[in-house]
């Protein structure tokens, strides 16, 4: 059974391309020179803030309020070989925002995360007017990935893939880039296209869609772009079919540097959201378009992975500071998103910074992600929105212990046509 979606046929948004490390490989690495924080009430449910019980909604094989499933991507990993010497796979993203690494080892029919990483690097700052990665933002970069590559060698990694995104495509220096980063760090950056940016989020959090028989998107706001796939359920397959997609070149950080971040008042504000929106939708408006008829399905789905998302669900559960076991997986109504959404925008910076799970660095970042949310609740009229906090990186697992399912499976049987003894002649 196929277990990984089709293979990335449109390369050429990714042109500038940084290695091999799109292709699963044995690489070497030079040492370089968080239960619901809610308080709840007698009754076992947690409050709102006007008081009202309400239980966060999580997805399951009983509906919208079922126990939460097994996944059956991560089933049978157990016989990836290599497991029993402790060897490890590793997965790293580097977005137009944050540097994250994902390191972890196959545990029965399981795996184990033993290591992971995750830093605000900024890489993509002023790409938008500049056209160009800042010396700045380059340095900060090759800081986080310094320690990624540690961490690579000291845990043993025999497989690995390495991605960079819509920072590295846009970026007239980012093939230098990455050559810098591969000199100095060992790592072998691929620079991918939007469409295996898509494939790849899908692949890793799909599993966290609300149960139900009717279309849905998967949409990853990034730091330099957004990501909407339309997909449907695929009987022969344990991943959904991916059935349209669209890349815009809208994210937290493009859309904040585009617009600008001059908040001189509250109608200063209001206006600059909904130039966001605006600028937003016209570009999401092909997509619209053709999803529009799907999207009258009565039983449509949405699940979004991305900063914005898990911010706004943390606001939504009054977390005091962030637990991704309380978000992962969570389920909100999607009026609530835009409540919280439309108080945000109204906000000062210093009000946003203040709140608790946004702090200086998204203070500024989260309205643009606001925006972006709001179009796609526009085009994609859910009632519920479910909230992954995983996505590229758990993709790039996937897709390497796939790939080395396969390669076991391939191995077993061509030992068998051979007779079992591997030597070519019939075993006696």
């Amino acid at each position: 059974m196929a277990e990984t979606l089709p293979l990335d046929r449109n390369r050429s948004a990714g042109k500038h391309r940084g290695g091999k490390s799109g292709k699963v490989a044995d690489f070497r690495y030079k040492r370089p020179p968080q239960p619901d924080p809610r308080p709840a009430g007698r009754d076992g449910r947690t409050r709102g803030a006007n008081g009202e019980a309400r239980r966060p909604v999580r997805p399951g094989n009983g509906g919208a309020n079922g126990a939460g499933r097994a996944d059956p991507d991560l089933a049978d990993i157990g016989a990836i070989r290599g497991a029993a010497h402790g060897e490890a796979y590793a997965a790293l993203d580097l977005g137009t925002n944050n540097c994250r690494l994902l390191i972890a080892r196959p545990s029965g029919r399981d795996f184990t995360v033993i290591d992971a990483f995750s830093r605000v690097v900024k890489l993509g700052e002023g790409l938008a007017t500049s056209g160009r990665l800042s010396d700045a933002a380059m340095d900060r970069t090759l800081a986080a990935l310094t320690i990624c590559a540690d961490k690579l060698q000291r845990r043993n990694v025999r497989l690995a893939r390495s991605v960079a995104t819509e920072a590295c495509r846009r970026a007239e220096n980012g093939p230098e880039f990455i050559e810098r980063v591969r000199r100095e760090t060992g790592i072998a950056l691929d620079i991918i296209s939007a469409e295996e940016e898509a494939r790849l989020a899908v692949l890793g959090c799909h599993i966290l869609l609300e149960a139900g028989e009717g279309p849905a998107v998967i949409f990853d706001i990034g730091g330099g772009s957004t990501e909407l796939v339309l997909v449907e359920a695929d009987e022969t397959n344990r991943v959904p079919r991916i059935i349209d997609w669209q890349s815009v070149p809208w994210g937290v950080v493009s859309l904040t540097d585009t617009v600008g971040r001059a908040e001189d008042s509250e109608a200063a504000r209001i206006a600059r959201f909904a130039r966001m929106r605006a600028m937003v939708a016209e570009s999401f408006a092909p997509f619209a378009e053709r999803v529009a008829a799907a999207a009258r399905h009565p039983d449509i789905r949405l699940l979004g992975t991305s900063g914005t998302v898990t911010t706004l669900a943390s606001l939504y559960l009054e977390l005091p500071s962030y637990d991704r076991k309380a978000v992962d997986g969570l389920i909100v109504p999607a009026g609530e998103m835009r409540d919280i959404s439309a108080r945000l925008s109204v906000m000062t910076p210093y009000e946003r910074a203040t709140l608790p799970c946004i702090g200086q660095d998204r203070a500024d970042l989260v309205v643009a992600g606001c925006a972006i949310l709001e179009a796609i609740l526009d085009l994609w009229p859910a009632r519920r929105l479910g909230v992954a906090d995983r996505g590229i990186r758990e993709g790039i697992l996937r897709s390497i212990m796939a790939a080395e399912r396969q390669s076991e499976r391939s191995l077993k049987a061509l030992k068998s046509q051979r007779g079992g003894n591997g030597s070519g002649r019939p075993a006696r």
